[in-house]
């Protein structure tokens, strides 16, 4: 019956373990979708921003020439943004499956050096 308590006690200190971890790895996640959606906000705002900037010149070129050349600009420059933004998107992504993933990855390891 010794055995079967001291294995019963094991089970809940690896479960206990194991339930940490995740409530960590949700608590990193939930840090990197929070700090992702202030970062979109803000590139939404600057865009909006950007394109009624760019309407009120449209509004005001002299010429379809001006305007040509004010629609090119503007096209331009949002491509780039989003461009730029999209690859600082994709690294925050990476870092929070990183952040995520290594409260699990530490008690897996500490799971089995005590399997050990």
């Amino acid at each position: 019956m010794d055995e079967f308590t001291k294995a019963g006690a094991e089970f809940q200190k690896v479960s206990k373990d194991g339930f940490d971890a995740t409530v960590r790895s949700f608590g990193e996640m939930n840090k990197g979708f929070q700090a992702i959606t202030v970062n979109l906000t803000n590139y939404y705002k600057k865009t909006f921003e950007d394109g009624t900037r760019a309407f009120e010149q449209l509004i005001g070129a002299k010429s379809v020439e001006q305007a040509f050349e004010i629609q090119t600009q503007y096209a331009k420059k949002a491509y780039d943004a989003w461009m730029a933004e999209m690859s600082k998107i994709s690294e925050m992504y990476v870092g929070l499956a990183r952040s995520a993933y290594k409260p699990v990855e530490e008690a897996a390891t500490k799971a089995l050096r005590k399997a050990a």
